[in-house]
C-alpha cells in the first residue's frame, strides 16, 4: 500500500488568493487560517505517515457559517474536507493541496437535554466524552466510547460510525444516533431524523452515519443518552496462548453471554501498556481479556461465575476481579491508553478489520505469522467480543523500507479479514488507508452502486474527494 494523492487542480491553486479573499467575510477573522505555519497543524491526522498541506482552513462557529462556506466553495468548484479533531486513523481528515479544510471544533455546545425522552442535542464539534460529562450528574451517559473519546468529536464519530469498548452491549454510533443537521455540497441545510425512535421514508440517517464526510457536513446531532447501570465490574483473565484467549472469547459469545465489554491484548500490548499505566495487568500472560459485566451485585456475580466457568476450559493462567472503583479505573486506563503507550516506544500503523468471532484463533495466529514474515513486531489490542481487530504494526519510520513493510503487512491482514468472512473496517473507516483495497472486498458493480449514491449527494465530487473509492474509479451520475 503506497498512498497516492491526486494531482491538484492547477487552476484552483492559481486562484488561491482570490478564494481566500472570498472566504474572509464568511467567518470571523481568527477562524480563517491561511499562513503556511498555521496550516501545517492541519496537514495530517491520526495517519501521521502521510501529510498534505490544505489550500486553507476554515473553522466556522454556526450552521449558518458552514452553509455560507459550503455554498461559496461549491460556486468556486473548490473541494472541501470536513474535520473534527483530526484523530482519524485511516487518513479520513487529510486534505488535498487544492482543498479547503472545514473544521467543526468551534461548534462544541450542548444545545438541549431531555432526560424524560433520553436524548441530547449537541453541536457536532463537541467531544465524545463531554456528552457523558454533561449528563452524568443525572445518572446518564452516552454509550459509544472510542479510545480517543477524550479528543474525538461527535462529527468524526458519525463520519466513521465509531464504536468503542462498550459497543458489544450498547452498539456503535449508528445505534445511538437519532438525528442530524446536515449541510449539503451547495450549502443547503437539511434536518434528518430527530428526537424520536424512527422516521418515515428512507433511512437517510443510516446512510449519513459512516459516510466519511462525503455526503455532507454534520453540524448538529441528536443522540441517545442512557441511564447508567447500577454497577459494573471488570475482570482480567490471563492466558498462556493467544489461541486460548481467542477461543475463550468465541466460546463466551457462542454461549449467549453478552458482557458490556470484552477487550483483548496480547503479550506485546500487555507489556507496553503496563509499563505506562501500571494497571495491574499480568506480565507473564501471552494474552489477556478484559471482560466487564454490569448490573446489580447479584447480576454481576452470576454473570462472572458463568464466564469463569467457560474460561476454565481454556487454560487461564490468572484471574482477577476488580474490587474497587480505583481498580476498575486503572484497568480501563490501561486499555484506553494502549495506543498512546505504544506511540511512546515505536512508530506504528493501527489496522482496523472485523471478523466473525469464531475465526479469532485462526486469524490471531496468522496475524503473527504475517508480521513476522515482514520482520516486524505486532501488538494486538482490540474489541474481541464483536471481532473488531486493531493490530498495531510496529516499525521505524527512520529506517528505509520499514513503512512499506508495515503497509504490506497491514494489507495482508485486511485481506485476511475479508477472506474469513469479515470486512475491511470496523470503526476507523476507509479514508485513504484502505481506499485501494475496496476492490478486494467489493465487485465493480458493488462499487458502482455505492458511487451512484455519492453522485446524488455530491454530483461534482467536491466533498472529501480521493477517499473511500480508488482514485481511478468513478461512475457518471
Amino acid at each position: 500500500m503506497t498512498i497516492a494523492f491526486p494531482v491538484p487542480d492547477a487552476a484552483i491553486l492559481a486562484r488561491r488568493d482570490a478564494i481566500v479573499a472570498g472566504l474572509r467575510p464568511l467567518v470571523a477573522a481568527e477562524a480563517l487560517i491561511v499562513t503556511e505555519d498555521e496550516r501545517r497543524a492541519f496537514e495530517t491526522d491520526g495517519l501521521t505517515a502521510y501529510r498534505q498541506m490544505p489550500l486553507a482552513v476554515v473553522l466556522p462557529s454556526t450552521t449558518a457559517e458552514v452553509s455560507a462556506v459550503m455554498a461559496y466553495c461549491h460556486a468556486q468548484g473548490v473541494p472541501v474536507v470536513a474535520r473534527g479533531a483530526g484523530t482519524s486513523l485511516a487518513g479520513g481528515a487529510i486534505a488535498q493541496a487544492d482543498a479547503v479544510i472545514l473544521g467543526v471544533a468551534k461548534m462544541n455546545r450542548i444545545l438541549d437535554v431531555d432526560y424524560a425522552d433520553r436524548t441530547a442535542r449537541v453541536e457536532a464539534g463537541i467531544t465524545n466524552l463531554a456528552i457523558s460529562g454533561a449528563v452524568s450528574h443525572e445518572g446518564f451517559f452516552y454509550a459509544p466510547d472510542p479510545s480517543s473519546q477524550l479528543a474525538c468529536t461527535i462529527a468524526g464519530n458519525i463520519a466513521m460510525n465509531s464504536g468503542g469498548a462498550h459497543c458489544l452491549k450498547y452498539g456503535v454510533t449508528t445505534n445511538n444516533l437519532l438525528g442530524v443537521t446536515l449541510v449539503t455540497h451547495d450549502g443547503t441545510v437539511v434536518e434528518i431524523g430527530g428526537a424520536h425512535l424512527d422516521a418515515a421514508g428512507y433511512d437517510l440517517l443510516g446512510l449519513v452515519c459512516g459516510s466519511e464526510g462525503q455526503l455532507g457536513i454534520v453540524t448538529e446531532a441528536t443522540v441517545r443518552i442512557l441511564r447508567g447501570p447500577e454497577g459494573a465490574r471488570p475482570a482480567l483473565f490471563g492466558f498462556s496462548s493467544v489461541e486460548d484467549a481467542g477461543a475463550c472469547t468465541a466460546a463466551i459469545i457462542a454461549a449467549g453471554i453478552i458482557p458490556v465489554a470484552m477487550e483483548y491484548m496480547d503479550r506485546e500490548a500487555i507489556l507496553i501498556t503496563e509499563d505506562f499505566a501500571q494497571a495491574g495487568y499480568p506480565r507473564d500472560a501471552e494474552a489477556m481479556l478484559i471482560i466487564e459485566v454490569e448490573g446489580s451485585d447479584t447480576e454481576c456475580t452470576d454473570m462472572l461465575a458463568r464466564i469463569v466457568a467457560i474460561a476454565r476450559g481454556f487454560n487461564p493462567t490468572s484471574f482477577k476481579v476488580s474490587q474497587s472503583e480505583a481498580e476498575s479505573a486503572a484497568i480501563w486506563k490501561g486499555r484506553k491508553s494502549a495506543f498512546g503507550a505504544t506511540g511512546r516506544i515505536s512508530d506504528y500503523i493501527c489496522m482496523d478489520g472485523t471478523i466473525p468471532t469464531g475465526q479469532l484463533p485462526l486469524v490471531l495466529e496468522r496475524i503473527g505469522a504475517i508480521c513476522a514474515g515482514h520482520g516486524l513486531r505486532v501488538a494486538n489490542v482490540f474489541h474481541a467480543g464483536d471481532g473488531n481487530l486493531h493490530p498495531l504494526i510496529l516499525f521505524d519510520i527512520n529506517t528505509p523500507g520499514e513503512l512499506q513493510k508495515a503497509e504490506a503487512a497491514g494489507d495482508a491482514i485486511l485481506k485476511l479479514c475479508v477472506e474469513v468472512g469479515g470486512c475491511l473496517t470496523g470503526e476507523h473507516g476507509v479514508g485513504i488507508e484502505k481506499r485501494d483495497l475496496m476492490r478486494f472486498q467489493y465487485t465493480q458493480a458493488d462499487l458502482d452502486q455505492q458511487m451512484r449514491v455519492k453522485n446524488v449527494f455530491d454530483p461534482r465530487w467536491l466533498m472529501n474527494p480521493a477517499k473511500v473509492f480508488p482514485l481511478d474509479n468513478r461512475v457518471a451520475a
